[in-house]
């Protein structure tokens, strides 16, 4: 039976543990799809190394909310991203999917908890599913299997370190 895992909160984290179950599905030869959310379109280490690789990896967004200058197109890609992911999550075709900052999209409204949740429901049943971000819903806590919330103790950014080339993307 596949697992529905969310890891939110408002430390670091989220998508670098959703990456190390990328890394395991992989090793163990399972079909895999990452589809990102609210990211930007800039070259991260991880998206360099699944295109390197072949894996299926979609960035579908413009960056991050906070720093929207056009919040209309920011809901119009989260809808894009999350048509794309609901085909993905439905087909058949993989082990495990990844919605990457899904949490996000949902709590500032551009995607309705309620529809990703039915979605979920209807997925294959060996199909493992990871969503991150901020803000998960109650809902969607409640419908997961497993929960983890990352909970910042302490960051660098605070001391104006900026973000670091292979540590922070």
């Amino acid at each position: 039976m596949g697992l529905l895992l969310v890891y939110t909160g408002n430390g670091k984290g989220k998508t670098t543990a959703a990456l190390g179950a990328l890394m395991r599905a992989l090793g163990h030869g399972l079909r895999t799809c990452t589809v990102q959310f609210l990211k930007g379109k800039w070259k991260t280490g991880e998206r360099n190394f699944a295109e390197s690789h072949g894996l299926e990896w979609h960035m579908m967004g413009q960056g991050f909310t906070w720093d929207s200058r056009d919040v209309d197109r920011d809901k119009q890609m989260a809808r894009e991203a999350w048509t794309l992911a609901a085909e993905r999550i439905l087909s058949g075709r993989y082990d495990l999917v990844i919605l990457d900052e899904v949490c996000y999209a949902m709590h500032y409204g551009y995607l309705s908890c309620e529809e990703v949740l039915e979605t979920l429901r209807r997925r294959p049943e060996e199909l493992n599913v990871i969503l991150t971000g901020r803000n998960a819903p109650e809902a969607l806590v409640e419908a997961a299997d497993l929960v983890t919330e990352m909970r910042e103790v302490k960051h660098p950014y605070k001391k104006g370190t900026p973000a670091a080339k292979g540590i922070d993307f």
